[in-house]
């Protein structure tokens, strides 16, 4: 429907941050670091940050830098890569959180991306979405667990590694598109120490914290979050990587079995082990009201009783049948 050069780029993100996950290009084994950084390293025009935050949820890169690509960093990348044009659509419904980001390009000297290209990205973001969700969910059901340990690793600001801790090498292997030893920087880790930067170089930036929620190639759930340190000499950051807490985990987990909002707070409640008769005084609704918001939660969580999702929230793995 859409005409493109070579493959379409996806991207997931934290839902909560914004902040990029992972990469998949069908031609591109790792997203290069200086792409992905310009979009946090700046506030130049035609970051895909902005587009992920905007109205509509979809823009050419022509569109958001006035009809002067070149003003954007990721432009340069991209011309080295071949493409000349770039068009980004959000991936997530008109109300709700966003789950990834969907590229495509085209050469120099082809036609320019259209309105009706825009509408079209417009109408299957939410479908796209939806799959996206599906494979954040797909991937966690064979978790094993992590090491307890975080891992710190520390970047200079060519997103080189200067050190890193014993142990790191799990987490650099675990994450997508990262690699042990000196393989590529997962997508992850680059966009945290990216973000990590810019704030410390702009102590007014409000687009919140350089902390990410990624899930691993193993399934687990890991939190990267990233702090810039100033010894007064090279600018560097440091990342840490560590198994992301059940509670601090529980709104990206609520936000993936899509409960609603009134369903969100009966499992926030049923985590401290309220009873029926608790939760329904607690939101001034009928005990029997809270066993029909429960059989939806149970539905849409896969689980059969309130030990089992009190389980899949707490435990660290997660079986594709719900037990």
């Amino acid at each position: 429907m859409v005409p493109h050069y070579k493959s379409p780029c996806w991207l997931t993100v934290d839902p909560g941050s914004l902040l990029v996950t992972s990469h998949f290009h069908e031609e591109l084994q790792a997203v290069p670091p200086d792409w992905l950084v310009a979009d946090y390293q700046d506030d130049s025009s035609g970051r895909i940050s902005d587009v992920l935050r905007s109205e509509r949820g979809v823009a050419t890169l022509h569109e958001t830098t006035g009809g002067d690509p070149a003003r954007s960093p990721r432009w340069h990348v991209n011309m080295r890569m071949g493409a000349h044009q770039e068009m980004f659509a959000r991936l997530g419904p008109a109300t709700g959180e966003v789950w990834g980001a969907l590229g495509l390009y085209r050469e120099l000297g082809t036609e320019m991306f259209t309105d009706a290209d825009k509408h079209f990205l417009s109408a299957a973001a939410p479908y796209l979405a939806d799959g996206t969700r599906r494979a954040v969910l797909l991937g966690q059901t064979s978790a094993q667990r992590p090491p307890e340990a975080p891992g710190l690793i520390i970047l200079s600001d060519q997103w080189e590694i200067r050190s890193r801790t014993p142990g790191v090498e799990y987490w650099l292997a675990d994450l997508p598109g990262g690699g042990p030893g000196s393989g590529p920087l997962p997508a992850s880790l680059a966009a945290v120490a990216a973000h990590a930067l810019h704030k410390a170089q702009n102590p007014l930036d409000c687009t919140g914290p350089a902390r990410a929620h990624v899930v691993g190639r193993s399934g687990n759930w890991a939190v990267v979050h990233g702090s810039c340190l100033d010894d007064g000499g090279e600018r560097r950051v440091a990342v840490i990587i560590e198994p992301a807490h059940p509670q601090e985990l529980l709104p990206v987990l609520m936000s993936l079995y899509q409960l609603t909002p009134r369903e969100r707070e009966i499992t926030r409640l049923v985590l401290t082990a309220a009873t029926t008769t608790e939760i329904a005084r607690s939101l001034f609704i009928s005990p029997h009201t809270v066993q029909q918001h429960l059989k939806n939660i149970f539905a849409k969580t896969g689980v059969r009783s309130r030990r089992d999702l009190v389980g899949k929230v707490f435990s660290r793995s997660h079986d594709p049948d719900g037990s």
